[in-house]
């Protein structure tokens, strides 16, 4: 039901406006002159308003100046007599949405009524989209300061610092080092903090699409270029203009689409999938990788000229197990971000908790810690999290220079084996008991992990059959 105020002198015109448009299920509220409608607009709000032209002493057209003036996006429609439309066009070059030209019939005023209701409510949704989008961009600036990027070692300052040099200007960035290590992270801080940040990120990943989905990706199609292709479609360059394209896993990508990007790089322009017309971009691309792209140059898999245009400015992001001072304020970090998700209380870790963390290896990096901390706060009957609350494969992981240790004092067979028995019941825990996953993990047939799972007595620790 919408809120609709008629203004209008003449009483008969008003009540028969007022009785139809309240059949159609909304709410009216009438006025009698100019002065009575304005004082009306200031006391409620209204989702339009209806206004006679020719009214004295304040007539429509100063109603909707003066209506306008107060809210810019209230819609307003004018009344007018037949002969006076070229008044009634003056006001919407002033600002009126519509105007009705007396006499009308009810189903003509019943359609007028349900067309600017129809405007009120796109211009609501636009200004939900707006709001929503500016929201989560206000969001996403906060998460992805590059002040609150969590890392106290002298490696991350130096990657604040790189990033405070390179986030102003527009030149490629080229983020490598192992999966989960926060390469994202750092690409978003360098849009964020950049004259770009308010135009668009996008990302794509780059290891996970077919060559022809990612040409279609990155480049857009045209319609009918390809089966399935029924309309045209933007590529990621297009999305991205004015703002930011992060490419992650760059060194996948084929050796066509490496001869594409370098294309887009040195020209900064491309055509569509099934097009010709040619599309100019302005674009900061930054890009990503896990790969030794000096070694896939030497094994012919990745073009050497392209290697060039993506390392203007390189920023390597060291392991986590390189950077373990870290880790204290990352769990910090992860328990007042995480509490909301799993609902727990949780304030701290204990000191014996903590160390198993320091002493761990750390393959997955940050995205590992997160995840093995979440896992710990759902599990954990209290505020604090304990060493039992810990995944149990990590309690048995141990640094390899422990091993020296147990030289001479046990047999190598003995040693060899409880090493093996410790490998296989951490990848058992990480796979959940899974055992194809397992076997995946240790690089042996499921055959022969059965064996060893037997063999160690596995099997009936996990209450397994």
């Amino acid at each position: 039901m919408a809120n609709i105020l008629i203004v209008e002198d003449n009483e008969t015109m008003r009540e028969g406006m007022e009785k139809v448009i309240t059949k159609m299920g909304h709410h009216v509220v009438g006025a009698s002159s100019g002065a009575e409608g304005l004082e009306r607009f200031d006391e409620e709000t209204f989702d339009f308003v209806l206004t006679d032209l020719k009214m004295e002493p304040i007539d429509g057209m100063e109603v909707l100046t003066r209506i306008r003036e107060k809210a810019p996006e209230q819609l307003v429609m004018i009344l007018t007599a037949y002969g006076s439309i070229e008044t009634a066009v003056e006001s919407m070059r002033k600002g009126a949405f519509d105007f009705i030209t007396k006499p009308f019939s009810q189903d003509y005023l019943r359609m007028k009524v349900n067309q600017a209701l129809e405007m009120v409510q796109l211009s609501r949704d636009r200004q939900r989209l707006t709001q929503t989008t500016e929201y989560f961009r206000e969001e996403e600036r906060r998460e992805y300061n590059f002040e609150e990027i969590v890392g106290d070692s002298s490696k991350m300052e130096e990657i604040f610092s790189t990033i405070r040099k390179v986030a102003g200007g527009g030149s490629t960035v080229f983020i490598y080092g192992e999966s989960g290590t926060g390469k994202e992270l750092i690409a978003r801080a360098i849009h964020y903090h950049s004259d770009r940040a308010e135009g668009p990120f996008i990302k794509l990943s780059c290891s996970a699409l077919a060559e022809g989905v990612l040409e279609s990706e990155l480049f857009g199609h045209e319609k009918g270029s390809f089966t399935g292709a029924v309309r045209r479609k933007l590529g990621r360059f297009e999305l991205a203009h004015k703002g930011t394209l992060f490419l992650d896993e760059i060194g996948d990508i084929s050796p066509l689409i490496q001869l594409k990007l370098l294309r887009v790089l040195q020209e900064r322009e491309f055509e569509r999938v099934g097009g010709t017309q040619p599309i100019k971009i302005d674009v900061r691309v930054i890009t990503a990788t896990n790969k030794d792209l000096l070694e896939e140059i030497r094994k012919n898999n990745f073009r050497e000229d392209l290697y060039y245009r993506l390392h203007i400015v390189p920023i390597k992001v060291p392991p986590l197990r390189e950077r373990k001072e870290d880790i204290p304020p990352l769990v910090e970090h992860f328990i007042t971000k995480l509490g909301k998700r799993t609902n727990k209380k949780v304030r701290m870790i204990d000191e014996e908790a903590m160390n198993v963390l320091m002493e761990y290896y750390w393959p997955g990096n940050i995205r590992e810690l997160e995840n093995i901390i979440e896992q710990s706060m759902v599990l954990t009957d209290g505020e604090v999290i304990r060493a039992s609350d810990l995944p149990m494969f990590m309690a048995i992981d141990r640094p390899r220079g422990d091993l020296e240790s147990q030289l001479g004092t046990r047999p190598l067979p003995e040693i060899v084996d409880e090493i093996e028995r410790d490998l296989i019941k951490a990848a058992y825990g990480r796979a959940n008991g899974v055992k194809t996953e397992t076997a995946k993990l240790l690089g042996i047939k499921t055959s022969a992990l059965y064996y060893k799972l037997e063999k160690y007595g596995l099997i009936q620790e996990k209450g397994e059959t």
